[in-house]
């Protein structure tokens, strides 16, 4: 009884002219507004309680109606339509200083502009979530109880009507006058034509406006419907996924990311806005009013968020590196015997290289350089050796992650839209657990059995040890787990991995934005250098390595300097990479050996670190790969029933590719 005595005097309060109606109402919504904004259930349970409430007492109804029409026909609604949920037309970083700025010292609300006073009454960030979740259908009821579709206030109608129509025009020009920026047309130069729908849709759109609203006022003329401006507007849906596609292959910027991102918001906005005016389908008019309420709410909470401002315009640049990921990816991937062998000669490769690499660092370490000096050495040591890995076309295990994971994010994606099933996906899981692991094999069984050789040809060759005790105890200790801070400083090289591929996916993206291989082309300089062949070799290979290269080389230089800003900070950073850890076993052991059982735990100590750097880039990739391409694992449990149930019925394949040839691909 007292909540529904609550609820009796919060619907007076509403309709009382004495009170001030945004409290009003803001108090209305406090009582609906559960204490858990992701469990909606009391939230519907109290909207059909205000239902029932409206329905059974029709004097509180119409009182409470009659004020909240009056108060909207005061408002001014047009900024609500044309800017909440939408990104404005600032850009990013003009925006990202508005929002700082909102945040730190934010604007008073005007009362006078129903954009604030929603404002006011969803007043915590966490109200769209329960808001969204409250069925259409219970909002639909409640606005029914209120007589909302059949209010003959002809000012609330015809402010809101109007409001919609002058929404609708400035939205078709903004739209038509960002669909020729000079940043599309470098995507895209078809888009300057003069039959542009782009342009096409503002003609038309301004026309049936037009036409419109002389119907609105005398309705005697002949109703005139949007169908063809809706034909423009699916053609110009299509020109901005082109766009998106495109974007892909010549590269994108925030700048076109975020321009990109406001035409499909414009779009979608004009398209609801239409169907909100549109008098043939009543329930089609009603639901889509729903939907821009929810919609309105949700852009209200978010409309100082730096961090959704953020996770909006890196979306695309996070596809770009993803999608640069997975194509190479696919060759880290192996399907066949003779691939899987292919994988462990590539790896065996970069195995020997590792080992040269981590012999060049013990010695530029036993320089006993100062600092700074000898960071910028073990940089270019680390950095132009990985460069050298990938000249060669050889493979280091660890590398592979931040790759695979992009190529397991698109069978995600592609199984989400029904073109893959859980059993082929389950089947890709294998092939990249069976190729990472080859790969580890290849760079761990000769960078060990190499270092452990050089070691002993030195000492047999010079008579004393490669390493001093203290240096091979040294080394002992920085792989044990706990004690050394091996998995700490593994988990730290996994990150750098990670970070790695989206470096390489930045200079990837870099490449194709300035047109790398167009400008060696064309360069007047390389013109009198290098014959035509040459400066076209050249450019085909910029086009398909610069990023790898890019990628490799910072990946080098992360890995030399974490020690070093350790130093700095005065923590004990540092990294534990597989291949370079398994060399430096090798090495210590040759001058210092171990026992039978300390050398067994040594190198499960050295496994321990390969498989931290290996699920702590595949994790972070993944889950980039994942958010860059909005997919999801709909059914984790099902996923891995698949996995292992392929598994117990193929335990071979876990390890070892089948002989009978390719697996199907997802």
């Amino acid at each position: 009884m007292g909540r529904v005595a609550d609820l009796a005097g919060l619907l007076a309060a509403v309709g009382d002219d004495g009170t001030d109606v945004v409290q009003a109402i803001a108090a209305l919504v406090d009582w609906v507004r559960p204490r858990d904004a992701d469990d909606p259930a009391p939230a519907i349970e109290r909207v059909e309680a205000l239902t029932a409430a409206l329905e059974s007492d029709a004097p509180l109804r119409d009182a409470a109606c009659r004020r909240v029409q009056a108060w909207l026909a005061s408002l001014e609604q047009v900024s609500l339509y044309t800017e909440v949920g939408i990104f404005s037309t600032r850009g990013f970083f003009a925006e990202l200083r508005v929002r700082l700025y909102e945040r730190v010292l934010p604007a008073p609300p005007d009362r006078t502009r129903l954009k604030d006073c929603l404002t006011l009454v969803f007043s915590r960030r966490s109200d769209a979530r329960w808001v969204m979740a409250v069925p259409d259908e219970t909002w639909l009821r409640l606005l029914a109880a209120l007589h909302f579709f059949a209010w003959q206030d002809r000012a609330c109608v015809q402010r809101a009507r109007d409001a919609v129509l002058e929404a609708l025009e400035r939205l078709s020009l903004w739209f038509a006058a960002e669909g020729i920026e000079p940043e599309l047309m470098r995507v895209d130069p078809r888009i300057a034509r003069h039959d542009s729908p782009f342009i096409a849709q503002q003609r038309e759109l301004a026309a049936f406006l037009e036409r419109y609203a002389a119907w609105v006022h005398d309705r005697s003329l002949a109703y005139h419907d949007d169908r063809h401006a809706q034909v423009l507007l699916a053609q110009c849906a299509e020109q901005v996924r082109q766009l998106r596609a495109v974007a892909l292959k010549r590269g994108t910027s925030l700048r076109l990311t975020y321009l990109l991102e406001r035409l499909e918001q414009t779009l979608e906005r004009i398209e609801r806005l239409l169907r909100l005016i549109d008098p043939a389908d009543a329930s089609a008019r009603q639901r889509a009013a729903v939907a821009l309420y929810k919609e309105m709410i949700a852009g209200l909470a978010e409309r100082h968020s730096l961090s959704r401002l953020w996770r909006d315009n890196v979306q695309l640049l996070s596809r770009r590196v993803a999608e640069s990921a997975s194509r190479t990816g696919e060759h880290y991937v192996t399907q066949t015997v003779a691939e899987y062998f292919e994988m462990l000669g590539s790896a065996a490769g970069a195995g020997l290289v590792v080992a040269l690499m981590a012999l060049a660092k013990l010695y530029i370490v036993a320089f006993d350089l100062a600092p700074l000096p000898e960071t910028l050495l073990v940089c270019l040591n680390y950095g132009l050796g990985f460069v050298l890995i990938h000249l060669l076309h050889f493979t280091v295990a660890t590398k592979q992650p931040a790759m695979t994971a992009a190529t397991i994010a698109a069978a995600i994606e592609e199984s989400e839209r029904g073109r893959a099933n859980l059993d082929k996906l389950a089947a890709l899981l294998i092939q990249v657990g069976r190729s990472q692991f080859i790969a580890v094999v290849g760079n761990v069984l000769v960078a060990l059995p190499v270092a452990l050789a050089f070691g002993l040809a030195w000492q047999h060759a010079f008579g004393t040890p490669l390493l001093g005790e203290e240096k091979s105890q040294a080394l002992y200790h920085e792989l044990r787990p706990l004690a050394g801070l091996a998995l700490l400083h593994a988990a730290i090289a996994g990150v750098w991995l990670f970070v790695a591929g989206l470096i390489a996916g930045y200079f990837d993206n870099r490449c194709h934005y300035v047109d790398l291989p167009g400008r060696v082309r064309a360069h007047p300089r390389l013109e009198r250098l290098l014959g035509e062949v040459a400066r076209e070799r050249i450019a085909a290979y910029l086009e398909t390595n610069y990023g790898a290269l890019a990628g490799n080389f910072f990946f080098g230089v992360l890995l030399g300097a974490t020690a070093f800003v350790g130093l700095l900070v005065g923590l004990p950073l540092d990294i534990r990479h597989v291949a370079f850890s398994s060399s430096n076993l090798g090495y210590s052991a040759a001058s210092l050996p171990p026992t039978w059982g300390d050398a067994a735990t040594y190198f499960a100590y050295v496994v321990l670190i390969a498989a931290v750097n290996l699920w702590v880039s595949f994790g972070l990739a993944l889950y980039v790969a994942l958010q860059a391409r909005r997919a999801r694992i709909a059914s984790t449990r099902r996923l891995l029933a698949a996995y292992f149930g392929r598994l117990r019925s193929r335990p071979l394949e876990f390890l070892f590719p089948p002989a009978s040839g390719h697996e199907a691909k997802p």
